[in-house]
């Protein structure tokens, strides 16, 4: 991710965690979650993508039974992970450059969190979780619903400085399968915290 950019989302979400937290609802995207798992077995290896606090998405991967890897730019929110998730190994980290090896997980999720870095970047992102998943493996991914190129919010995000950057749905799919992605499944679902809509895509490696 650019730096100036980087710093911005990991800042951002080192102060507004405990608020994050707090003002976390769950929805239709939450609903989403058990077609992921039900397509995975007891004890494989899943990545959350951008974990946050772990709450809700990671701490239903444990409750599954799953051996689960969050991994979050903020080091807050990976402290936050920690406490909350502590059948997961949580580390801070970044999307365009995932710290582990080829094919080292059976299934990933990523919520709001692509969203968040440059979107001349989201190809790397993308060829990153089709390089970690195994063959088969599957991802259930949160990205952009509608074009822009990039907003630098200075205040309205909880009251931090935060930045957005995607792409439109269609373009979004066209890249997953650039990236050697099959496309089981794809929505539009409503941000549960009113900040529009998303694409939610489940995906399998070929």
């Amino acid at each position: 991710m650019h730096d100036a950019h980087r710093g911005v989302v990991r800042r951002g979400y080192d102060e507004i965690a405990d608020r994050y937290l707090a003002a976390r609802t769950t929805g239709r995207d939450l609903a989403l979650l058990p077609e992921l798992v039900s397509r995975l077995s007891a004890g494989d290896a899943v990545l959350d993508a951008g974990c946050g606090a772990g709450v809700p998405v990671m701490t239903k991967l444990v409750d599954a039974d799953l051996e689960v890897v969050g991994i979050d730019l903020s080091s807050a929110q990976v402290r936050l992970a920690r406490s909350h998730s502590r059948g997961a190994r949580v580390t801070q980290a970044d999307l365009v450059a995932l710290p582990f090896g080829d094919r080292s997980f059976d299934g990933l999720v990523s919520y709001y969190a692509v969203i968040h870095v440059p979107r001349s970047e989201h190809q790397v992102v993308f060829d990153e979780f089709r390089r970690v998943l195994r063959p088969d493996g599957v991802a259930l991914l949160c990205l952009g619903a509608r074009d822009l190129p990039a907003d630098d919010d200075t205040e309205s995000w909880l009251g931090t400085h935060m930045f957005w950057s995607h792409f439109d749905a269609e373009t979004n799919l066209e890249m997953l399968r650039a990236s050697r992605f099959d496309i089981i499944r794809h929505e539009l679902v409503e941000d549960p915290m009113n900040h529009g809509r998303h694409l939610f895509a489940l995906v399998a490696a070929d």
